[in-house]
């Protein structure tokens, strides 16, 4: 296996590799991809030509003449004249006029030659050709390759086998032939060396334009052939922002070795300066990583220097154990702001610095799981008390045991009947944690009388029952969370250690039941779900005791069927509830999929719950009612809500809206609404939709019977326009959020894009973002990653060019 790979620039351009190139573009990021997919089995690829099977000297094919009219001297030479076809093999020669020596193999074509080979078509006044060994000279030929769908000219092409080539003069571009008209793109060089064999390409004197105007050059260049992995330049990247302005680098790809390689981006920043952007990448039989580091040594606005680094490895040790590491660090608070395009952080202004060993050790009934653990963070607080928050304790480090029985899944699968007794079921785990506050925690934390660091062992343990039929289930089960803590510093009420052990009963259970009914007129298989979970936790006193990492649940269908309603070990809320709810579906039974679904639940409350995320208790019998349901009720439209609906105030306390509408390719339009009472209240509208002009269809085809006619395929790139974009507003701020908005043209062989992105970082700061993208379909992609922005943010959003471009698409992640 060998790790992704970027395309290196002398490939993006492709330059003229694609002359007379039968393999599929050389994209070093598309090879990597492929072969770092993780599928261990052989997998066929795909291939747009046919190709016949290389027969040995032993089997050489037979040479066929045909035409309207033929003379022949025996054992000298062949003329063949009006609508003649020589065929060798896959090789094949249409012309007005062939003449074939049986001595020399030469066969000499003249009038609208047309000569294909491989899936490649040449076209041409004059060919020469020595047939067997495939070596000759093509004058002032056109080609077109079917895997690229690009075509071109040159003055001369020679043939020193089918695996050297060199062009003269030539042209390489993915838009349609037209008479006395150039393409709206093309690259054109001098001299261009292609050696099949060793899948290496010589370009001299590349130059590419694009209406007319040259916009990049290089006097020489080598490019793969195939899409393996080569040294090489990448597409510059460029972008521009308000904080940074105008943003230009250059990557270069560094193929190392088969399972190494790298990539460094010097760049400069109108505003910043220089700087340097690196990735290195590896995959060895028992490890893979990649370490990212970033540097600015001299911002010329914020007066230092700036980096950021990242890493991500994972790999297996000795005695069958696994580590993992994955650590993200940046140089300042305001780094995330500045350049958030280098931070891959899921939460920005806290970064993970998280190192994990673990061995799972299977027995026959279970199994057992040792792990090691070392988390860190680095909180970015900034300037802004408003927008500064409490930093998570770290641990180190975080030493524990799990053993688990094998668990029968079958117990909750309603439909599936198997027919077994009931048994025992559970886990236990018992861990040490060393918990202390990283240097960037608030002052308040660390105040007289704050918990700043300590120790814990805990013991978290729970034995079930489950038992079930075809449509039911049963499970009983107690569980208990015991901990004891030691402080480093003494707490209000003077102590430095501290134990408490929490019992709980819980009763789950669930029943599944079916008919045959109609929805709109159709017909359908509809299900209700009902299911109840009883909790009882008898209430301890957890006021004066640390919480290290526990945090209230989000109130919602998966968490009110939970028997904590905090995260973590610290925090166990007392209760003694029953929760009610059921669901309904609509099934689609031809297809399986469900059309409709709606669903209720409740929970009722037996005693005054103590614990809770606020310290006040909650006296209230009934919880808020939550309700959902989701349609699919045609093929074009879905939609889905949920409702946090409380009953004392006869209000929605949350709310959550979706719908899309999508008729047909790259066409889509879906909108959101999402209220949080008295917290936020937010609409978002996103979509992707034509605006003017027809849909392209430039693809190989087309340009295939453009060259084998040769008659224009008319027109040119000609064009339409398409928008896409998701605007977020909030009505609580009563201003626009984090939000994308952009338009593509399509031109057919190539797509420009343009469009502007808002983020929030901070409730008057934004970092404006202009986006400037050309994809050159079957070449490159040149500019700032629009594409993987609007990809991102756009629900169901489609590349435009995704069935008709031989590149690979550089947003995907590798």
């Amino acid at each position: 296996m060998q790790p992704p790979a970027a395309p290196p620039f002398a490939r993006s351009c492709l330059w003229l590799a694609l002359l007379c190139l039968s393999s599929v573009p050389a994209w070093a990021q598309q090879a990597a991809a492929d072969t770092t997919s993780g599928d261990d089995g052989l997998r066929l690829k795909p291939n747009r030509t046919l190709t016949t099977r290389p027969k040995s000297d032993a089997q050489k094919p037979a040479l066929v003449i045909t035409a309207d009219k033929m003379s022949s001297v025996v054992d000298q030479q062949s003329k063949a004249e009006g609508q003649a076809e020589l065929r060798y093999g896959d090789v094949l020669v249409r012309a007005a006029q062939v003449t074939y020596g049986q001595v020399d193999d030469l066969a000499h074509a003249t009038g609208n030659v047309e000569l294909s080979s491989g899936g490649n078509i040449f076209r041409g006044p004059d060919l020469q050709l020595y047939v067997s060994r495939f070596e000759g000279e093509f004058l002032n030929p056109s080609y077109f390759f079917s895997v690229t769908g690009g075509s071109g000219k040159a003055e001369r092409i020679s043939f020193a086998d089918q695996k050297h080539v060199l062009a003269v003069e030539g042209t390489y571009s993915s838009c349609p032939i037209v008479d006395n008209q150039e393409p709206d793109w093309q690259i054109h060089a001098d001299k261009l060396a292609l050696d099949f064999d060793t899948n290496v390409g010589v370009a001299t004197g590349g130059v590419l334009r694009f209406l007319g105007v040259p916009i990049l050059a290089a006097p020489s260049l080598s490019f793969a052939l195939n899409n393996q992995r080569k040294s090489g330049w990448l597409p510059p990247n460029v972008s521009l922002d308000n904080r940074s302005g105008l943003e230009f680098g250059v990557p270069y790809y560094w193929n190392i070795a088969p399972q190494r390689d790298a990539t460094l981006t010097p760049f400069v920043m109108t505003k910043r300066g220089v700087g340097l952007d690196s990735e290195f990448r590896y995959l060895e039989p028992d490890h893979k990583g990649q370490l990212n580091l970033n540097l600015l040594p001299n911002d010329r606005v914020a007066g230092r220097s700036r980096w950021s680094t990242e890493l991500d490895n994972s790999g297996k040790l000795p005695y069958d154990w696994n580590y993992q590491l994955r650590a993200e660090r940046v140089s300042d608070d305001d780094y995330w702001k500045d350049m958030p395009q280098r931070m891959h952080s899921k939460t920005p202004r806290l970064l993970s610095q998280d190192l994990q060993v673990d061995r799972d050790h299977q027995l026959a009934w279970g199994n057992i799981e040792s792990y090691l653990r070392v988390q860190h963070w680095q909180a970015l607080q900034g300037t802004d008390e408003t927008a500064q928050f409490n930093a998570p304790y770290q641990r180190s480090p975080q030493l524990g045991i799990r053993a688990t029985t094998k668990a029968d899944d079958a117990v909750l699968d309603g439909f599936t009947p198997w027919g077994r007794s009931a048994r025992l079921e559970g886990s236990v785990e018992m861990e040490y944690n060393r918990f202390d506050l990283a240097g960037d925690a608030l002052p308040a934390q660390r105040q007289v009388g704050a918990v700043q660091g300590g120790e814990r062992v805990h013991l978290l343990g729970h034995v079930s029952v489950p038992i079930g039929g075809a449509g039911w289930w049963l499970i009983p089960r107690a569980a208990v969370n015991a901990a004891s803590y030691r402080l480093d510093q003494p707490t209000v009420d003077g102590r430095l250690s501290m134990s408490r052990t929490i019992p709980t009963l819980s009763l789950d259970s669930g029943m599944v039941f079916e008919r045959d009914s109609s929805l709109f007129g159709r017909a359908m298989r509809q299900t209700l779900e009902p299911r109840l979970l009883y909790v009882n936790t008898p209430y301890r006193a957890q006021q004066n005791l640390p919480n290290f990492d526990s945090a209230p649940k989000d109130f919602n269908f998966d968490s009110i069927y939970s028997e904590n309603q905090f995260t973590g070990v610290d925090r166990v809320s007392d209760a003694h509830t029953l929760t009610l709810g059921a669901i309904s579906r609509w099934i689609n039974p031809d297809q399986g999929e469900e059309v409709l679904r709606l669903g209720l639940v409740q929970r009722v409350q037996f005693r005054d719950q103590q614990i809770t995320p606020d310290g006040t208790p909650i006296t209230q019998r009934f919880s808020d009612l939550l309700l959902l349901a989701a349609a699919h009720v045609s093929e074009h439209w879905w939609a889905e809500g949920t409702l946090q609906f409380n009953p004392e105030t006869n209000r929605s306390e949350r709310t959550v809206m979706r719908a899309r509408y999508s008729p047909g390719a790259f066409r889509t339009v879906s909108v959101a609404y999402r209220l949080a009472r008295g917290q936020s209240e937010q609409v978002e509208v996103a979509w992707q939709w034509p605006l003017y002009g027809a849909a392209n269809a430039s693809g190989g085809e087309a340009q295939r019977e453009a060259i084998r006619s040769g008659a224009s395929s008319g027109g040119g790139c000609s064009g339409a326009w398409y928008s896409a974009g998701r605007v977020q507003y909030s009505m609580f701020d009563k201003r626009l959020t984090d939000s994308v908005a952009g338009v593509e043209y399509d031109a057919g062989c190539w797509v420009m894009r343009v469009g502007i992105q808002r983020q929030s970082t901070g409730r008057a700061e934004t970092n404006t973002r202009l986006m400037l993208q050309l994809e050159l379909v079957g070449l490159s992609q040149l500019g700032s990653n629009a594409l993987k922005v609007l990809r991102d943010n756009v629900p169901g959003y489609r590349q435009l060019t995704s069935d008709r471009s031989a590149t690979f698409d550089t947003t995907s992640s590798p």
